[in-house]
């Protein structure tokens, strides 16, 4: 098969996100209607005072990576507005480890009552194919609460390469095959994935380097160590504007505000997008009323302009929405990525 019949027929499979596969542990149906369920909010008395009632006592939300990224950044800011607004505390928890599944399968086990909640983004959606052994089956072990953000990634280049814009980077890549070097956080982290669907729609061959963390992928970047990464806007967008480091697309479906004159890589690609999404989820069964208090509160929060210029300032576009809606972006997302796994042969264990 020649390379540009193979990439075309990557290009068919891809945006439309994929149909449920065999390799793809998501029971739509019963993940869907857990979803469905937790919108209904009851007019009835006894819904109404157990919907008062919620939260009577502290609230745990567990985020299963250390402190100082834009997750946790965020996480904080929106705990501390449930906590204004709800008036009990909501007490931010980071668990790092295993790449978020120590927190995850944590919150997995707790009682579903709403007061251990996990702090979720697009890593859980990856890992749910990239880890072959996990104790709790994500996402139809949660309920869904609420989307709170999206981030877009950024393909960058180190100044010594010398392309300026997608299409040149392609052509660049493909008459040096192999030559490459892309950085990342870790094996499944978004810069990873990012690349790799890169990769699976172009046809492009480049060299993985995995680092523990991204604060030593970019460090090397910058050094030209590594020639590519696929970063989270917030991280280098400082570099970008001082010139250390060239911009030549935004991972996201739309352009970002933080760089509005920064094309995507889906004008140049159709149908590619990649971003790193937060939101919170619930233990599975978590009742539809406290569900609902919590959404929406949180999509208060997204609309108010304080908090919004605070994620703004982070190059980040709040996501407000259903409990529905955001159950359907879960299950959308594990589906896509369990086939870029499949395709580039990665596995973490």
């Amino acid at each position: 098969m020649s390379e540009n019949r193979k990439v075309v027929q990557m290009n068919r499979k891809v945006p439309g996100l994929v149909r449920r596969q065999k390799y793809v542990r998501v029971d739509r149906r019963v993940f869907l209607k857990s979803a469905l369920g937790a919108c209904a909010f009851g007019a009835s008395v006894g819904r109404s005072l157990a919907d008062a009632s919620y939260p009577s006592r502290p609230v745990r939300v567990l985020l299963g990576f250390a402190a100082g990224g834009t997750s946790d950044v965020i996480g904080r800011l929106t705990s501390q507005w449930l906590s204004e607004h709800l008036g009990q505390p909501f007490i931010f928890d980071n668990r790092p480890g295993a790449a978020s599944n120590i927190a995850t399968e944590l919150v997995a086990r707790e009682k579903p009552d709403g007061y251990t909640l996990l702090w979720c983004t697009s890593a859980n959606a990856v890992n749910a194919t990239l880890y072959r052994n996990l104790n709790f089956d994500f996402p139809n072990d949660f309920t869904p609460v609420a989307n709170v953000f999206r981030v877009p990634n950024v393909l960058e280049v180190h100044p010594s390469i010398p392309v300026t814009t997608v299409p040149e980077f392609i052509a660049y890549a493909k008459a040096h095959p192999g030559a490459l070097n892309f950085a990342s956080g870790g094996t499944g982290a978004t810069q990873h994935m990012s690349a790799e669907l890169f990769k699976f729609m172009t046809g492009v061959d480049m060299h993985h380097v995995p680092y523990h963390g991204s604060a030593p992928a970019l460090i090397d970047l910058l050094s030209g160590q590594v020639q590519v990464m696929f970063d989270l806007m917030p991280a280098s967008i400082g570099y970008i504007r001082d010139g250390k480091l060239r911009a030549l697309a935004v991972t996201t479906a739309q352009r970002s505000k933080a760089l509005p004159d920064l094309p995507t890589i889906g004008e140049f690609v159709p149908g590619y997008e990649s971003s790193t999404w937060n939101g919170i989820v619930a233990p599975k069964n978590t009742p539809g009323d406290v569900v609902e208090k919590l959404n929406k509160s949180i999509n208060l929060a997204l609309t108010d302009a304080g908090f919004v210029a605070r994620l703004a300032a982070l190059g980040a576009t709040p996501l407000p929405g259903t409990p529905a809606a955001f159950g359907q972006m879960l299950v959308d997302d594990t589906a896509k990525w369990a086939k870029v796994i499949k395709f580039a042969g990665i596995s973490a264990g």
